[in-house]
């Protein structure tokens, strides 16, 4: 059966999508930026402050689930500069700690409200989820 996630403790969807779809025990979450979920507004701050923020608002979305860090199978990072791979790598393990998700990270243009990162993530929590 599939179920819409949505949670007001992360930033509401900006377009036609959900913030996550449940399915058969899979979790996919859509591309989360640096907004903060009570003004709406982009978080201020350095590139730091605006990965926090986007695992922040990921986590968020992983508990509406029912699921957690730990459950995320694939992430995708997508980095408006791929000189803050470093640094995301940091903050990034602070979150994911020895539950390491398989990974892609992509340098791109320009993402939404000129935000310098986006996270989106799959996660599994089984067939009984």
């Amino acid at each position: 059966m599939r179920r819409v996630i949505a949670t007001p403790e992360a930033p509401p969807a900006l377009g036609p999508y959900s913030q996550a779809i449940a399915q058969q025990g899979w979790l996919f979450c859509s591309g989360q930026i640096p907004l903060d979920p009570d003004s709406g507004a982009m978080v201020e701050g350095d590139f730091g402050a605006q990965a926090r923020q986007v695992l922040e608002n990921l986590g968020a979305v992983l508990r509406a689930g029912k699921m957690r860090y730990a459950d995320v199978t694939k992430t995708t990072v997508f980095l408006t500069d791929l000189a803050d791979f470093a640094e995301m790598n940091e903050i990034y393990q602070q979150y994911f700690g020895e539950a390491r998700p398989a990974r892609s990270t992509i340098q791109v243009a320009a993402l939404p409200k000129g935000s310098r990162i986006e996270i989106e993530a799959i996660a599994w929590a089984g067939p009984d989820q």
